[in-house]
């Protein structure tokens, strides 16, 4: 790893494990690393190559929320400023909660923030034994507007409501718990859990597991009528006869691997 480099990217068979490379400032966020993590986010989305995404934390913490120097900047910005600032950070955060591609949050050390945005916005959630969590942008007399359309999205609006007003510091068991990871495990165990996450997706449809994740994404956000009905039908219609739908149902029924399997 280049010490230098805010993000590091590393690709591995179809992986690619995005780390915030930060650690003297626990990853914080700032302007620029939320400009460069967008556009790397973006690049992976439009590579054919990469098939799960992968966002990890470098040093003693996943990513403890806003750089103090930039906190300073933005203090001194006009409203409209602090509006363009605010909409960067949003970005991000659309753009990782929509990527085209499987997400996993290797969650250790302190995620506070827009820390527990980046959490919120990944597929999966796999989280140490010992990390901590914090919204604790009230203590500033702020509040966490950007990510918030993700984090309720994920521990349902009364955990927000909670978390939200009083920045209690909570473990990953309390994080399980109200939704926002999916497990913890010990810290030692934390790479191998993930990596049979990935092996485990390795052996599904690419086309398919965007499609998912896409299906998921609306059901989940809109309510159960017709329109959602004839939505899910024509998905699922054109799944069936695109190109992988087709290879999957043959080579199931032909009792091989799919070609997205093959070498």
């Amino acid at each position: 790893m280049q010490d230098e480099a805010a993000i590091v990217v590393e690709h591995d068979a179809g992986v690619a494990t995005v780390t915030m490379n930060r650690p003297d400032r626990h990853n914080a966020f700032d302007d620029t690393l939320i400009a460069e993590l967008t556009g790397i986010l973006r690049d992976l989305a439009a590579d054919d190559g990469v098939r799960v995404v992968v966002l990890a934390g470098r040093g003693k913490s996943f990513s403890a929320g806003a750089d103090l120097n930039w906190m300073r900047r933005m203090a001194g910005y006009t409203r409209e400023q602090n509006e363009a600032d605010a909409l960067a950070l949003a970005e991000l955060m659309e753009t990782l909660d929509g990527l085209a591609k499987p997400t996993i949050a290797r969650v250790h050390g302190a995620a506070f923030g827009g820390g527990v945005g980046l959490v919120a916005c990944c597929d999966i959630a796999v989280a140490a034994d010992a990390a901590t969590f914090c919204l604790s942008e009230v203590k500033l007399g702020l509040i966490p507007a950007a990510i918030s359309p993700y984090v309720v999205k994920a521990m349902g609006e009364q955990q927000a409501r909670r978390y939200f007003v009083t920045a209690e510091r909570f473990d990953a068991a309390e994080a399980r718990r109200v939704g926002l990871i999916h497990e913890h495990v010990p810290a030692e165990g934390l790479d191998e859990r993930i990596h049979e996450f990935l092996r485990q997706m390795r052996g599904n449809g690419p086309e398919a597991m965007a499609a998912s994740k896409d299906l998921a994404r609306a059901v989940g956000r809109a309510p159960v009528d017709d329109t959602m009905i004839r939505d899910t039908a024509r998905r699922i219609a054109a799944i069936r006869v695109g190109a992988e739908g087709q290879e999957g149902i043959s080579a199931f029924l032909e009792k091989r691997k799919p070609s997205w399997l093959e070498g």
